[in-house]
């Protein structure tokens, strides 16, 4: 089957039970070898695989935490399945009864599709290195799933969320999200030498994230998403308001208060832990009467709404300090 690079010749056997279906296999190595294929590693396992995988492709392809998102759905789904199997060996139907499986033990279907996904290119990078002449994940077909459009709040819903932060110590938070279309991890990553209050612009350039079991600052999503934003007026108030509570926050604690330069932290002057953020904002939207909410749903509201008619006046009157009829 042609050399190594070492120059050592690779040889492959076959075995079967009659003297034709040697032949036949004989046959089938030599025209891999005419059409300049490689022949497949009998021997390697999808287990062997997924580890070689992890150590010399996916950690340095993703970040940090896309590759420990890859590696624990490979883990958890992929190996206690198929690990055993020979890659070889591996069928379409193989995939098809793994996609059966996890759709019956009731998964997502968004997670079904992403264990499939992450097989594929598993596979893809098993061809390239000689393992697998196919992949067979991608003779399969993924579940399908009903698309479902984010909830975007109505003009009434914005102004009962809104109304229902007055008071609360990341009020200013929420209401950037709404009006600007930030990110979670974006606005959890400002600082506030991003902001410039007295010309109402605001750099977004970095996030906040978790990876690795800890919080880091890394790059906007896509450089794309690197941008200035323009703050309403209302807004410009509301973050004035905000920066005077920090600073008396800091003042009343003293030394234990850990100056990160965030605008938005936690109540010793830390960053906010995304997983936090989120947990605070499900019990505000309960609160609010909105059931349960996702923090993406207020991008979602900005594109549409850009704050709303109505909410904008009464937050505009509230963050001045006047007092305004209905």
């Amino acid at each position: 089957m042609g050399a190594d690079s070492r120059g050592r010749l690779i040889r492959r056997s076959v075995s079967a039970r009659t003297r034709t279906e040697v032949v036949d296999k004989m046959k089938a190595l030599q025209r891999q070898v005419d059409d300049g294929l490689q022949a497949p590693d009998a021997q390697m396992t999808v287990a062997r695989l997924l580890d070689r995988w992890y150590a010399d492709v996916l950690r340095h392809q993703v970040a940090r935490s896309a590759a420990d998102n890859y590696r624990s759905i490979a883990d958890n789904h992929i190996r206690p399945a198929l690990g055993r199997k020979k890659v070889a060996k591996l069928t379409p139907a193989d995939v098809d009864r793994l996609i059966s499986q996890k759709i019956d033990e009731g998964l997502a279907v968004s997670t079904v599709k992403r264990i499939r996904s992450i097989l594929a290119q598993v596979l893809d990078q098993a061809i390239r290195w000689g393992c697998v002449n196919r992949n067979v994940a991608q003779l399969t077909r993924g579940p399908k799933e009903q698309r479902r459009e984010g909830r975007t709040l109505t003009p009434t819903q914005a102004r009962e969320f809104l109304d229902s932060l007055q008071g609360h110590r990341n009020e200013a938070l929420y209401a950037l999200m709404l009006s600007t279309g930030i990110r979670r991890g974006e606005v959890l990553g400002l600082r506030w030498s991003d902001i410039d209050l007295d010309t109402g612009v605001m750099k977004v350039s970095r996030q906040l994230k978790r990876e690795g079991g800890r919080l880091v600052v890394s790059d906007t999503k896509t450089a794309r998403s690197r941008r200035a934003l323009y703050l309403p007026a209302p807004m410009v108030a509301s973050l004035r308001a905000h920066r005077a509570r920090q600073a008396a926050e800091q003042l009343a604690l003293g030394e234990p208060w850990e100056d990160s330069g965030n605008v938005f932290t936690t109540t010793i002057g830390t960053p906010i832990d995304p997983r936090n953020f989120y947990r605070e904002f499900k019990v505000i939207c309960r609160k609010a009467g909105l059931g349960d909410g996702h923090p993406h749903e207020l991008r979602h509201s900005a594109a549409s709404l850009m704050l709303v008619q109505g909410s904008s006046s009464r937050w505009s009157a509230r963050s001045s300090g006047t007092r305004r009829s209905a």
